[in-house]
């Protein structure tokens, strides 16, 4: 989603999407956090501060190759529910601080490696771009982490989620402007992280591309957490129609499959990466 000028942060962005963000999130592809440690030679040493971690997906999955990660997060929900995520996992070696990017450096040290996974766009970019580069080691890695655009279509199992009918739904509750938080936004990402990082001083630029051939399961409860975790379509959007949308939500599902199982194709993953000059 593109961010437009007049649009302003504010805290209420994915209030109430926590809850349902690790259920109804597609994860990224299988080895993934392999393929990137592998990239950059990643050893154990170091740090790694994830920048818009939410609930500590990839701070998690990348855990092991640091000797500690940092996710920070303007949203204490997702906050919370990455270091309940944490504690599940057995992972010792993670900590969560309260800020926006644009709060950085916050005296947070020196980093290894400072990753942006689908939240580079929420951002500053020059300003955080910029910042980002002061805070890294010599020879560090700025890195970019997001579903692949437009992959290539593959003929898939029947039914997948009826995403046009859920989307229509969502735009009759409300209104046809996306909405995030207090403001609205208008379709699209920003691109061009290429120019943003050349601006701000990275060199050498990397792209990987993690294949998924996985195939999964999916209930109708998976598709409603899913619904649920976007900002455009965060439960306090809805205020007193929540129970109204989600029992429409729920209907749209079932006819769309009675048996209440739809299948869905992880996308692959696309790893962009930067470095600092030694």
């Amino acid at each position: 989603m593109n961010v437009p000028d007049e649009w302003q942060w504010d805290r209420t962005l994915f209030r109430g999407a926590a809850a349902y963000y690790e259920r109804g999130r597609l994860p990224y592809a299988q080895g993934f956090a392999e393929i990137l440690a592998t990239a950059l030679g990643l050893n154990g040493n170091g740090r790694l501060l994830d920048v818009g971690c939410g609930p500590g997906t990839v701070t998690l999955a990348l855990a092991r190759y640091f000797t500690e990660v940092v996710g920070i997060d303007p949203d204490e929900e997702m906050l919370a529910a990455a270091e309940d995520r944490a504690q599940r996992l057995g992972v010792a070696n993670a900590r969560w601080v309260l800020a926006r990017a644009e709060d950085l450096p916050a005296g947070l040290g020196e980093f290894r490696v400072v990753v942006f996974a689908q939240s580079f766009h929420w951002t500053d970019r020059d300003r955080v771009a910029a910042t980002v580069l002061e805070m890294l080691e010599p020879g560090g890695a700025f890195v970019h982490i997001s579903d692949l655009k437009n992959p290539p279509a593959e003929p898939m199992p029947q039914p997948g989620p009826p995403y046009p009918q859920i989307s229509e739904l969502v735009r009759r509750y409300l209104g046809p402007v996306r909405r995030a938080g207090q403001g609205s936004l208008v379709d699209g990402t920003p691109d061009r992280e290429d120019l943003v990082l050349a601006r701000a001083g990275f060199k050498d630029f990397e792209r990987r591309i993690v294949p998924s051939e996985e195939v999964i399961n999916r209930s109708t409860d998976d598709i409603v957490a899913w619904v649920f975790s976007r900002s455009d379509s965060a439960p306090h959007l809805f205020g007193d129609k929540l129970a109204d949308f989600e029992r429409d939500l729920r209907e749209v599902l079932r006819k769309a499959s009675p048996d209440n199982c739809f299948v869905e194709r992880i996308p692959p993953t696309e790893i962009m990466i930067w470095h600092k000059p030694h």
